[in-house]
């Protein structure tokens, strides 16, 4: 890190946000605030400071899940507007530096160690290879990581998750077609995350013509792994398959000899769901390239917060 500054790094995400104040290579410890109860970011962050006991920040790296441009964004699933130049001013810090949240997520893949990634199949990844991050949180992200011959890399940015969602059988092309009535453009997004999961669940119960109540994302996964709800082990299993589905996808568009690596909110609490599901199949049938992906391995990612790392790993690398 920069020799002497302070350092304000956040990781502003759809339901949570982040913060964790870095000097010398280290963090303090990590403060989570849920994004409901603020009108703002910079509500959020003043509300951070004011409660901390540290000295102030010179400068602040956020990573923001939405698309960049010139330093301002709109959280894609908040639509708070979120502006560097105007978070400096209120918060009179020499600088605030935004970059997309799976760009933050990506920088970290090469600091993981192998207590924090899980391997799901696959044989061993080619350690100059492309590294490819999916993550279905409160939305999708995505993101490569290209290593140098110089032991360094670059980070490739992307929208990937919002583009248009593909069926491979006659029931995601019915569950497909009822949420094409409801959103018109169906995404990845729409299916891969913790509101596309509640989604499906939605979209299964409607075209079964079965009359059953809301569930929430961590709801639908704690009944699909007690199977006592029926739908729920549909939804995950669906679930699974499209993502798999759309893993393969992310590896063939990168050419991720380095690995598929599955972040987000979620992913964490149904690695063994994912293991038992068809996600491995559909991940590598993709016609004559099946071969070309068989030997890819998937990781899911269970650091706590790879994006955080990977903010530090963009501040060590002077990446911003």
């Amino acid at each position: 890190m920069t020799r002497g500054k302070r350092f304000l790094l956040g990781d502003i995400g759809g339901t949570n946000l982040r913060f964790t104040l870095a000097a010398q290579g280290k963090c303090s410890p990590i403060t989570t605030l849920h994004r409901a109860d603020y009108g703002g970011l910079g509500d959020a962050i003043a509300a951070y400071l004011d409660a901390s006991d540290s000295p102030p920040p010179d400068k602040a790296v956020l990573a923001i899940a939405g698309p960049l441009q010139n330093d301002h964004v709109v959280m894609t699933n908040t639509g708070w507007p979120v502006d560097a130049r105007q978070l400096q001013d209120r918060l009179k810090i020499s600088s605030v530096h935004l970059v997309n949240d799976f760009v933050a997520t990506a920088w970290s893949l090469p600091s993981l160690s192998a207590a924090d990634i899980h391997q799901i199949n696959g044989a061993r990844a080619d350690p100059g290879g492309v590294k490819v991050v999916c993550g279905p949180g409160t939305g999708l992200g995505v993101s490569a990581f290209v290593p140098d011959e110089r032991g360094g890399g670059t980070v490739i940015s992307s929208e990937a998750g919002h583009i248009t969602l593909a069926a491979q059988n006659a029931e995601e092309d019915s569950v497909l077609a009822q949420l094409r009535t409801w959103f018109g453009h169906v995404s990845a997004e729409r299916a891969l995350s913790g509101p596309g999961l509640e989604n499906l669940h939605r979209a299964l119960a409607t075209v079964s013509h079965q009359d059953v109540a809301a569930h929430t994302a961590v709801g639908i996964v704690a009944a699909a792994r007690e199977k006592n709800c029926d739908l729920c082990v549909r939804t995950v299993s669906l679930f699974c398959q499209l993502l798999g589905g759309f893993a393969g996808d992310m590896a063939l568009a990168f050419g991720a000899r380095g690995g598929i690596f599955l972040a987000g909110g979620i992913l964490p609490h149904m690695v063994d769901l994912l293991e038992a599901s068809a996600f491995r199949e559909r991940f590598e049938t993709k016609g004559r390239l099946r071969e070309y992906l068989a030997p890819l391995p998937v990781y899911a990612i269970l650091h706590p917060e790879p994006a955080i790392l990977g903010l530090q790993a963009m501040i060590a690398a002077e990446a911003l």
